[in-house]
């Protein structure tokens, strides 16, 4: 039953990782990205439970902290241009206005 559960994430994985080669834009391919750190997750904490490691789900919620804020602060950049601030780009400044 487990097995089947693993080969399933790994399809998962895989769909993401196309999606995030192929998205036709880049919030596509960060949601591809985070679904298949989501699917990373679930395959750490089900082969911990196969192995018979529950230490492994403390990697499993690590990763996914770090999934989420990875995330987030991709977001931030794409939208703000930088991490420290929060006014966005100014794009008038490179606007020829004759």
């Amino acid at each position: 039953m487990f097995v089947a559960a693993v080969l399933a994430i790994l399809a998962t994985m895989i769909m993401a990782l196309t999606r995030s080669m192929l998205g036709p834009t880049i919030y596509d391919r960060i949601l591809a990205i985070n679904a298949g750190g989501s699917a990373t997750v679930l395959f750490i904490a089900v082969l911990g439970f196969l192995m018979g490691r529950p230490e492994f789900l403390d990697i499993a919620l690590a990763y996914a902290l770090i999934n989420f804020i990875g995330t987030l602060a991709i977001l931030k950049f794409i939208k703000f241009g930088n991490l420290g601030g929060s006014d966005p780009i100014d794009t008038s400044i490179y606007t020829k206005n004759d």
